[in-house]
């Protein structure tokens, strides 16, 4: 397996950061991961840090040199970093659940295997042309999905997202793959700082004619100048399947053993093992714990 990944990172007019990004890789099989916290709650970088260490720990158990079922296992993975977060929160007595999108991506032979939740995207460019897109789970998407099906009355924010990691109920997993993939196709994984104020057919255009070292800063600097002050954080990684670029990390892991494991993103996790997964009475029991807290907090605020 061969490929160049290129990655950028600013927290354009905001306080701080809650972007994380990484990647993951054993000899046969790749995981590519963004997540952004969400505004809003606490700890939103924690959100994010959590969710893309939980799936790196996964990986790492999981692959042996290769995953069995590549989809499941981002559904089992994705999951299990919203259950550490209902966790997280229920042993710190927090009044809300730290939240973040996520999206990923497994590369694993010379197919493709993606899936989100929420509004942070993967993009398919090949030959100039966008193949595929996530489509993001906020009700803009959903009705402009289904406007010619069954008409929808506009909402009061259309941005606003109806599932993410850390919500009260089980969040909403999109997957899809595999999809066969040729040598030059490149992926763009990005949270929404990027194409809120970058369009599609910019996206695709500067993907397509410049590198991927060239086209992740480029696209970076122009959703910066785009937001202005207030522009969110903008995270951009990009992945050219198949070729060794000077300008970009170029990885080959044809030459790795068996049990090796390399990965950007760390893998311990919150002081315990991210591999144990929660069972459903657990995560019912971390809702609830949460729910009282915020009940308490309400009851304090009324007084």
């Amino acid at each position: 397996m061969r490929f160049s990944v290129y990655q950028v990172s600013r927290k354009g007019g905001r306080e701080k950061n809650e972007d994380r990004m990484g990647y993951s890789y054993t000899r046969d099989s790749g995981l590519f991961a963004v997540a952004d916290g969400m505004g809003g709650h606490p700890e939103g970088e924690v959100a994010s840090q959590v969710a893309l260490q939980t799936m790196s720990a996964l990986f790492q158990r999981d692959c042996k040199p290769l995953l069995a079922d590549p989809i499941d296992f981002l559904q089992r993975s994705i999951t299990s970093g919203h259950q550490q977060l209902l966790r997280y929160a229920a042993q710190r007595g927090l009044s809300d659940t730290p939240r973040t999108t996520v999206v990923a991506c497994v590369l694993q032979g010379d197919q493709a295997y993606w899936a989100h939740c929420g509004d942070s995207r993967l993009y398919l460019v090949r030959d100039g042309k966008l193949l595929a897109r996530t489509r993001d789970h906020s009700y803009s998407e959903l009705q402009d999905a289904l406007h010619s099906v069954v008409p929808m009355r506009e909402q009061p924010n259309r941005n606003f997202l109806f599932t993410c990691l850390g919500s009260p109920g089980k969040p909403l997993i999109d997957t899809a793959g595999p999809f066969a993939m040729q040598g030059g196709d490149r992926l763009l994984l990005c949270s929404d700082g990027l194409w809120g104020t970058v369009t599609d057919a910019v996206i695709t255009e500067q993907l397509s004619r410049l590198s991927i070292g060239e086209a992740v800063p480029e696209l970076v600097e122009q959703a910066l100048r785009n937001g202005g002050a207030t522009c969110d954080n903008v995270s951009v990684m990009a992945i050219e399947w198949e070729t060794a670029q000077a300008d970009a990390s170029g990885v080959s892991t044809r030459a790795l053993g068996e049990e090796v494991f390399a990965s950007t993103i760390q893998a311990s996790v919150l002081g315990h093992d991210a591999a144990d997964d929660l069972d459903d009475a657990e995560i019912e029991r971390s809702i609830k714990e949460i729910n009282d807290a915020i009940r308490r907090t309400s009851q304090k605020n009324r007084i």
